[in-house]
């Protein structure tokens, strides 16, 4: 871990800490005191001049602008969305599935809705095709080499998987990358289950569309997404949704005439979310704060001591190892998903489940002390525990 980081500091920040060992932050990331005086002071500020509209639509600048510096690309790459699915379905939107090249590759590693807004595109001609993973919660290259070809127009993909916390590597998304660009295609990333937990550059990894939300690892609230769009695409991709905030002019009120805004702000919508935008602000500033190779050196770190703490007390995991195929979440298979979460909560130990797993989010505030009371707890409901699976990484 870098000397650098104050984690007792960092974990100050938190109202439940050290009361929860709180592993849910793949569902919600903990409440930050900053954040929690930032809807305060929305309030206040409602009470007091009942609208500001410059002050809010400034907070939404400055999210964009934390969020540009965070990707490291320009701020008009970047659209502030009602929710991650609200930018996917502007942008699929703007496609025409009626030609030749009318197929979407879709990965199995896909959050429901990010999976289902492409095929609701169906009905507007498109083909979806899934790549599925191995048993080993990875999905390897060739499968996405024998899915993609010259009538692919999307690939989707998601950098970690929300079921098991399989990870696809930096260098995996890249060579993906090139396949689809070999043929003509765009990749679309989802990296809502990583973002903030380690540094995520888009153009770094030569995605074409990158989508994620603040309410889980930026330590924001619900209610607002954000969608990078590389800047020489966003010319072509026209919408057929639109809104006040979409508009090149925010301030014409032109009834007679739609002129979308030459910048990534065209994927946008109506009035922005407002309160959710305030929190962001003081979320991000968090991250931005410590750092985001910081906090991806924490998390490694203490997810890599949770797995060791598992393998001695030989209970399983189903998420790869390999820190590069993993993420900031670990899960556990189990018989009784749903009871082995209500289980651990009794202990303060706060999780939740999908598929059969539990699911433990890491996130820079949680340290060794709060493993071994994941581990402990599981101990105490190991008759919860899907025991057929060894030590490790298992099968599906």
């Amino acid at each position: 871990m870098s000397d650098s980081f104050d984690i007792a500091a960092f974990r100050s920040n938190f109202a439940s800490l050290p009361r929860l060992a709180y592993l849910n932050s793949g569902s919600y990331g903990l409440l930050a005191g900053s954040v929690r005086d930032a809807f305060d002071q929305y309030m206040a500020t409602r009470v007091e001049v009942g609208a500001d509209w410059g002050g809010w639509v400034g907070d939404l600048e400055s999210v964009r602008a934390k969020l540009a510096r965070l990707l490291a690309v320009d701020a008009d790459e970047v659209a502030i969305t009602g929710s991650a699915s609200s930018g996917l379905n502007s942008f699929a939107g703007a496609l025409d599935f009626s030609g030749k090249r009318n197929k979407v590759v879709v990965s199995n590693f896909e959050f429901p809705t990010s999976a289902q807004i492409w095929h609701a595109q169906e009905r507007a001609g498109a083909r979806i095709v899934h790549v599925n993973e191995s048993e080993e919660a990875v999905i390897p290259l060739e499968r996405f080499e024998a899915a993609i070809d010259g009538d692919t127009a999307i690939v989707a993909i998601s950098q970690v998987c929300y079921r098991h916390g399989g990870r696809i590597p930096d260098d995996d998304i890249r060579a993906i990358a090139d396949m689809a660009h070999r043929n003509g295609a765009l990749l679309v990333l989802d990296s809502y289950q990583i973002v903030g937990t380690t540094p995520i550059r888009p153009r770094d990894l030569n995605v074409d569309l990158c989508v994620g939300g603040m309410l889980k690892y930026l330590l924001g609230t619900a209610g607002i997404g954000f969608m990078y769009v590389r800047s020489d695409l966003i010319g072509d991709l026209v919408p057929r949704a639109s809104g006040w905030f979409t508009q090149a002019d925010i301030e014409a009120m032109d009834i007679f005439a739609h002129r979308p805004s030459p910048t990534a702000r065209r994927f946008e919508g109506g009035t922005p979310p407002v309160p959710s935008c305030v929190a962001s602000v003081a979320g991000l500033s968090l991250i931005e704060d410590i750092g985001l190779e910081v906090i991806g050196e924490q998390v490694r770190n203490v997810t890599r001591y949770t797995l060791e703490r598992l393998r001695d007390a030989g209970l399983p995991f189903s998420n790869p190892d390999a820190d590069e195929r993993r993420g900031p979440l670990i899960s556990i298979p189990s018989v009784d998903d749903e009871a082995l979460v209500t289980a651990l909560a009794k202990e303060n130990v706060i999780t939740s489940c999908r598929d059969g797993r539990l699911r433990a989010g890491f996130h820079a505030y949680n340290d060794e002390a709060d493993a071994d009371r994941f581990v402990a707890a599981l101990q105490v409901s190991r008759s919860l525990l899907d025991l057929s699976r060894q030590a490790g990484p298992g099968r599906f």
